[in-house]
């Protein structure tokens, strides 16, 4: 086994989890699954693949996250998501790893699918992430959406060979889901650091996304996939600063927090 923590963090993934934990299982013995209340088979799923299991209600994607970090037993962290599965290239070069430099962090490439189908072209195509790290020098930010890892400004970066698999959505409609999901955390995160819903926000920067990953970056290659991709990008940009600026006339409803900007107090509910 590798001296890396496996952390991943969940809620309701009974439908994927299976296959992203028979990989963890082949590079460590310490697997963390911090749950956010699932209602369905996931906590009987990892129970069956001898994890260790918390609940933590929600306090956003970085907290549940770090929470994770803080009940590894091994320093050295892998972050994946429920929907991640690491390849075998990508394990084999985990067990040949040097870990004794704390201040490296790895990147790792992504391979994203549709369903069933690679996506080779647009934003997914090129897609790649920091999740391999030391949790003595390095954590997740904790904003409400987009989390990013906190480098000292002295970190080396260096590439892993592998891939993690990512089966990011099903169907149109989860597609769909997680635009308007999505949406709303960037409209409540962007209202909290007093970011504005322009016109320019509005009504230019959907439209310049959908053409810089279906056209641009290719993405019209990889067929319908493709499209509904920079489709996708585009309803979740044009919905965010559309739902900010309803946040910011008092009108919208985005989870259960309340949130006071500039003497504007709005409901906030998922």
């Amino acid at each position: 086994m590798v001296p890396v923590s496996i952390v991943i963090i969940t809620k309701n993934e009974a439908a994927l989890i299976a296959h992203c934990l028979e990989m963890a299982l082949l590079i460590t013995d310490d697997i963390v699954i911090v749950d956010n209340g699932s209602t369905d088979e996931t906590l009987n799923i990892v129970k069956q693949y001898g994890c260790r299991f918390y609940h933590k209600n929600w306090g956003g994607y970085g907290a549940n996250k770090n929470k994770g970090i803080e009940l590894a037993r091994y320093n050295w962290i892998l972050s994946i998501d429920a929907d991640e599965v690491p390849d075998m290239e990508l394990v084999l070069a985990l067990y040949d790893l040097d870990l004794r430099d704390p201040n490296i962090v790895y990147d790792i490439k992504f391979r994203s699918f549709f369903g069933k189908k690679l996506i080779r072209h647009g934003s997914w195509g090129r897609d790649h992430h920091l999740r391999l790290f030391n949790r003595t020098l390095v954590k997740w930010s904790e904003p409400e959406v987009h989390e990013t890892l906190i480098l000292p400004a002295d970190i080396q970066i260096k590439k892993l060979t592998g891939n993690i698999n990512h089966y990011s959505v099903q169907n149109i409609n989860e597609c769909n889901s997680k635009a308007i999901h999505y949406a709303r955390l960037s409209a409540k995160q962007y209202m909290i650091s007093g970011k504005k819903a322009t016109f320019s926000k509005l009504y230019f920067s959907a439209a310049f996304g959908f053409v810089k990953n279906y056209l641009f970056r290719l993405g019209f290659l990889d067929g319908a996939e493709g499209f509904n991709i920079a489709l996708m990008i585009y309803k979740n940009t044009r919905l965010k600063y559309a739902y900010l600026k309803l946040c910011e006339k008092g009108e919208f409803i985005a989870d259960n927090s309340q949130v006071k900007s500039n003497n504007l107090i709005v409901e906030l509910t998922n």
